[in-house]
């Protein structure tokens, strides 16, 4: 999975330097409109208006359109066998989608009306693994009650507060690898020892089905597009429920006050072919209320939506793109 760690160092007002382990970055301006230069060519806007809830954020990699002049046929290639590798691989909800293709005979009925049953009882079962996957979590490592020698060291920088020693630990314990199906190119930061910063793509259309799969009156199985409220409304359950597994993960390995989470989608620009990162929640969870909610009984979009969070989600039209909340 991809994994980025940065810090960020405040260089004057409204500037930033983030320093991550294979580039770096710059971030001028503040909540209305801020920039963020990088090293790999990326550059991202950010637009709001403060206390309207309407904002836009976009990314360009202006990397890829250099390459595009000057040797783009080696990037081309890496890009194409990307997608190659992300056509061959089989998500549990897709594979559990694809239409029935085993050839039977008349006398196979009661076979067939078995299989489709099952078929649409694991499809369901998926369904529930979307809105779900918050339910469980690491177990909480007790910092102050570390017994390896080998871990005391790092034990106790944690203790005082090291923001280094965060990452290391991160780097070593892997908690969001568990999310490798539901998220990608998971960006860590933090200069604030009780503050820890998320950002992940969700890998939306890898993950969440656009058919339903149903048993007709006579147990043949059945399947449609699914209708655009039940897609919507199921892909704020899922990116919420990633987002809540995050934060859990991370108050369980870390000493943390704050935990803010950022899902982003990865879509093209039609107008400019290019790619653009888009923000479809901007989350920031404190560790007080989070140890009040029972995760086994809770609807995943209600309790983002209970913290201080950035979402802009309709029903009919789903996720529309937000700002970021600064740490």
């Amino acid at each position: 999975m991809g994994l980025r760690f940065r810090k960020s160092i405040k260089l004057c007002k409204g500037v930033k330097l983030n320093l991550g382990s294979k580039s770096a970055s710059i971030s001028v301006g503040g909540k209305g409109f801020h920039q963020t230069f990088s090293t790999t060519g990326r550059t991202t806007s950010s637009v709001g208006i403060p206390g309207t809830g309407v904002s836009y954020q976009k990314s360009v990699n202006m990397k890829k359109g250099f390459l595009g002049l000057f040797g783009g046929d080696k990037e081309n290639k890496k890009s194409e066998k990307k997608e190659d590798k992300k056509d061959a691989s089989k998500q549990t909800v897709a594979a559990t989608a694809a239409p029935a293709a085993a050839e039977t005979n008349a006398g196979d009925k009661t076979d067939i009306d078995i299989n489709a049953s099952e078929r649409v009882r694991e499809y369901e079962e998926a369904l529930n693994t979307l809105r779900t996957i918050h339910t469980e979590s690491d177990k909480a490592i007790d910092w102050s009650n570390i017994t390896d020698p080998g871990l005391r060291s790092i034990a106790d920088r944690i203790l005082k507060g090291d923001t280094d020693a965060y990452l290391e630990v991160i780097s070593l314990k892997e908690p969001f690898a568990d999310l490798v199906d539901y998220g990608s190119e998971f960006e860590i930061g933090t200069d604030d020892p009780e503050k820890l910063e998320i950002e992940f793509d969700i890998k939306a259309d890898e993950t969440v089905p656009v058919k339903s799969l149903s048993l007709t009156a006579a147990g043949k199985l059945t399947e449609k597009e699914m209708t655009k409220t039940a897609y919507y409304e199921l892909m704020q359950d899922y990116v919420c429920s990633v987002m809540l597994k995050v934060a859990r993960d991370s108050f369980a390995l870390l000493p943390v006050k704050e935990v803010i989470v950022h899902a982003t989608d990865t879509v093209l620009n039609p107008a400019t072919g290019n790619d653009e990162t888009i923000a479809l929640v901007s989350a920031v969870f404190d560790r007080a209320s989070f140890e009040q909610i029972n995760f086994e009984r809770i609807d995943p979009s209600e309790t983002v939506k209970s913290f201080r969070c950035n979402m802009d989600f309709k029903k009919t039209k789903g996720f529309s793109p937000v700002d970021l909340i600064e740490a």
